[in-house]
């Protein structure tokens, strides 16, 4: 269900802005003359929460001519809001919580990011062309669909098999698609084609988008110097945006009765994608993988089995805004040739880099059944298993450190077993009750680690912290167990009330227990927050525990032609796995931090709806809008969590007639003042960004095409981390403290798709 907001009148504060706009409708295209084929769609998850949010198939279509990033398609759902990232690998957070604190399934696989710097996060394999449908579990999330993460679940499903009819003729379809967009020169394509008759699919997909560095609304530097010799960039350059990436998908299913067999392989190939917010970009990154689902259905319910495996590939280097560089005291020469050191550390060259590899390997396994006891009463119980290996490691750079391989993670193990059980009951038309426990095995384990040769003169003593590293006993077994109750009263045709509680566990990833060198430099390279600091490991952290309380108000029509959604929401966190200052901490820079466990709080309310305005000559009018608000706070330090996103809205007028949807969007962020102290978070400034999109289909031909940023806004993005983006990479205090990533400026983008 995409959620169609109303429109909500608020203030801002600070920002004294009254609101009333844009976005654009559903789009109403052509059906087809021939009996509609049969998809086959996965069996429910379980009862859907009134705080589930669906982006559905026309709104991808909508916006995905926008953006190549799959996770910016849900800039629509409430409470949803994303870390700055790649130019494809957005983090989504829902209600402050995000990344691994997410459970996010693609096409019914758990899939882990495997990179120091989460480059490859789940939603970056599968291309906005291929998503069928988005789902989104806020707070309150049913045990059949949590597990291991403490803010929610997202579910990505591409495009479902269908088939021919019963009697009618085998078909062949396809579509075929092209977009550019103005600011970075982006452009790609897709294509996707499939056969099928009544019992068998047959099905490809394939995607390929570039583009380079984008630029802001306004000079954002004072010099245009990289560090590199020849290689400078404009001052309104945001430097390390840059991609390229190509996706493949090929799928085969089988119907026989109720029963559908289905197989997917996957390959995706990421030759660039650079990060403003790192230090190190994605040189390369190859995934493969297998995904085998039954789903059957019989007299007491149904069944779906799944088996699946991936195995990543993952290269990062410097890039070309960060790959010849020198120290923040010295001055490139005229001329810089292979192997000139890099002052001030001269253990490296200049050309040599600094190569880092990661190898991933999940595999996976999934039974879950819904059991059908009484006409009002369903229960759904189901098993899980995940196997994932990780090798982290980074070869020498320059005769100074050879000839040893930095471990940073060495046969780095992370194994989930779980089993779970869920009560859904309609007691009678009013009342809704949804009851559900799971219970998770999650071990994990990691092998000996090594650092640069001995010789090295870096700060600390490699020597040492490995072998203390070494010394202990690593294997650590988490028994979590997750409870959601939740209630929900329909008073009448026109309100439907929701209560919930849920206590959500999620334990570490490796990356946070395992990584285990205080020193700055390969410190820096463990971050996936994108915040400039290096961050070290600790082997004794314990799991997250979440304890959330919700209540959602949804009043509407009868027929949902408008309704209004509010959903205040408490979470309280033991164990957060938070950063605390190590020696040698200080303000206004870039610091080596430690993962520790604190104390968290996070609370807000997510405001949502939408409402026709009119219908005349020139079509139907209507208004959707969200609100969302959050605040975080680390209870034992008392600072602000880092990347909460400030209060922030986005309205939307949107316009239908005959083959045309047109919008007006308005978007607002408020200041974002409260921030993490030991994390030297960067403040920005409130925005006001206004985007304009059209469309029009014809029975074959879809052509979109619109405004980002009309007003060529400068505006700091409040979760896009500090701006590493060019220059000085190596060392904390090689480059500026205190430059947020900049926001895109304006930026004109069109598509055409045209289906066969």
């Amino acid at each position: 269900m995409n959620t169609l907001n109303t429109s909500v009148s608020f203030r801002l504060s600070r920002l004294s802005l009254a609101i009333a706009l844009v976005s654009f409708g559903h789009l109403v295209t052509a059906e087809e003359t021939r009996l509609g084929p049969i998809a086959v769609e996965a069996q429910a998850e379980s009862a859907e929460p009134l705080t589930t949010s669906t982006v559905d198939a026309d709104t991808v279509q909508f916006l995905r001519p926008a953006t190549s990033d799959t996770a910016s398609l849900l800039r629509d759902v409430p409470g949803v809001s994303l870390y700055g990232a790649g130019g494809v690998s957005s983090l989504p957070a829902i209600r402050g919580l995000a990344d691994d604190r997410l459970r996010i399934k693609v096409d019914g696989m758990d899939l882990i990011a495997s990179c120091p710097n989460h480059m490859n996060p789940p939603l970056s394999y599968i291309d906005p062309s291929n998503v069928g449908t988005l789902k989104v579990f806020a707070g309150i999330t049913p045990v059949s669909v949590g597990g291991d993460s403490i803010g929610g679940t997202i579910i990505a499903d591409s495009v479902a098999p269908e088939f021919a009819a019963p009697g009618e003729q085998a078909f062949t379809k396809g579509e075929v698609g092209a977009f550019y967009r103005s600011n970075n020169n982006a452009f790609g394509g897709n294509l996707s084609a499939m056969h099928a008759t009544e019992a068998f699919n047959i099905n490809y997909s394939g995607s390929h988008s570039q583009a380079d560095n984008y630029t802001a609304g306004g000079d954002f530097k004072t010099t245009t110097a990289t560090g590199r010799v020849g290689h400078t960039l404009s001052l309104d350059e945001v430097g390390s945006t840059a991609y390229e990436t190509q996706t493949h998908n090929l799928g085969m299913a089988l119907k026989a009765g109720s029963d559908v067999f289905e197989a997917q392989l996957g390959y995706q190939n990421v030759p660039e994608q650079l990060y403003p917010n790192q230090r190190m970009d994605m040189l390369d990154n190859i995934q493969k993988r297998i995904n085998l689902s039954w789903l059957g259905g019989f007299d007491w319910g149904d069944l779906e089995t799944r088996v699946y495996h991936e195995t990543v590939e993952h290269f990062m280097d410097f890039g070309p805004d960060k790959r010849f560089w020198y120290g923040p005291n010295s001055q490139p020469p005229a001329t810089a040739e292979v192997g000139t050191p890099c002052a001030p550390i001269g253990f490296m060259t200049c050309a040599s880099g600094m190569p880092m590899y990661s190898e991933g390997k999940t595999t996976g396994a999934t039974v879950k059944a819904d059991i059908d006891i009484t006409p009002q009463d369903v229960l759904r119980v189901g098993g899980e298993y995940q196997r994932y290996r990780l090798d982290d490691y980074w070869t020498p750079s320059g005769g100074g450190m050879w000839p040893d391989t930095f471990l940073n993670i060495n046969n780095g193990e992370r194994d989930r077993a779980a089993v779970f059980a869920e009560w859904e009951s309609q007691l009678n038309p009013e009342w809704l009750t949804l009851l559900g426990v799971r219970y998770e095995r999650v071990k994990t384990d990691a092998g000996d680690v090594q650092g640069y040769k001995s010789t090295l003169p870096a700060p600390g003593n490699q020597i040492a912290e490995a072998a203390a590293f070494n010394a202990r006993d690593r294997e650590k077994n988490d028994d979590n167990v997750d409870l959601t109750a939740l209630v929900r009263y329909s008073h009448d045709a026109n309100l439907d009330v929701e209560f919930g509680f849920a206590r959500k566990v999620r334990s570490p990833n490796l990356y946070e227990r395992y990584t285990w060198s205080t020193w700055a430099m390969p410190a820096a390279m463990n971050n996936f927050v994108g915040d400039g600091n290096g961050y070290v490991g600790n082997i004794d952290l314990e799991p997250e525990k979440a304890h959330t309380v919700s209540a959602t108000f949804d009043w509407h029509a009868a027929d949902r032609h408008w309704e209004l959604k509010a959903t205040p929401y408490y979470t309280h966190v033991d164990d957060y796995i938070d950063a605390i200052a190590l020696p040698g901490w200080a303000p206004n820079q870039f610091n080596v931090l430690q993962y520790a466990n604190q104390s968290a709080r996070l609370y807000g309310i997510d405001l949502s709806g939408q409402m026709p305005l009119a219908r005349n000559d020139w079509g139907s009018w209507g208004l959707k809008g969200l609100v969302n608000y959050t605040d975080g706070e680390n209870r034992d330090s008392g600072e602000a969590l880092y990347n909460i996103m400030p209060l922030n809205a986005r309205f939307t007028l949107t316009q239908e007639i005959g083959g045309w949807s047109n919008g007006v969007e308005l978007v607002v962020v408020d200041d974002k003042d409260d921030v993490s102290g030991v994390r030297n978070e960067v403040e920005t400034s409130g925005y006001t960004l206004v985007n304009l999109r059209g469309s029009h289909s014809w029975k074959q031909v879809r052509v979109d095409f619109g405004v980002e940023n009309l007003f060529d806004t400068f505006y700091s993005l409040p979760t896009g981390g500090a701006y590493t983006g060019q220059g000085t990479t190596m060392q904390l205090n090689g480059i500026p403290w205190g430059i947020a990533v900049p926001g895109m400026g304006r930026s004109f983008y069109a598509g055409v798709n045209v289906s066969f």
